[in-house]
């Protein structure tokens, strides 16, 4: 008497695999793309990584409200794009404030020299007597 297995591949043959039961959000795979896709988007001209991660922080919200009411899947992806995208937002800030912070200070050290070494020397008022 010969055991054979039945017939066709049971769940635990399959090592662990399930299937899905909802589809990934579209919106949280934007997201997340754009997200990453920001660091690389100075070198591309007229889009920017600033507007990709804006593109992405809005996307990524958008995507968990979706999520929320249908169930689909793609919540970390959302997340993801999001925190991704509010990091690439705050770095250009502070980029932009040190770069505004060395122009004012170059600029006062430049300017405030300039105002002082072609003047004449102020006169003194010298005793007599």
């Amino acid at each position: 008497m010969s055991s054979s297995p039945p017939p066709g591949p049971s769940q635990a043959q399959l090592g662990g695999y399930s299937r899905p039961g909802a589809q990934t959000n579209s919106l949280a795979v934007i997201s997340l793309v754009t997200g990453v896709g920001s660091f690389l988007g100075h070198i591309v001209p007229f889009i920017g990584g600033g507007t990709l991660a804006l593109i992405a922080i809005v996307t990524g919200f958008m995507a968990r409200g979706q999520i929320k009411q249908t169930g689909e899947q793609g919540r970390w992806m959302a997340n993801v794009g999001i925190i991704i995208g509010v990091i690439h937002l705050a770095g250009l800030f502070l980029v932009l404030l040190f770069f505004l912070f060395v122009v004012f200070v170059l600029g006062i050290a430049l300017f405030g020299a300039a105002t002082h070494s072609g003047s004449a020397p102020s006169p003194s008022v010298q005793p007599t007597g």
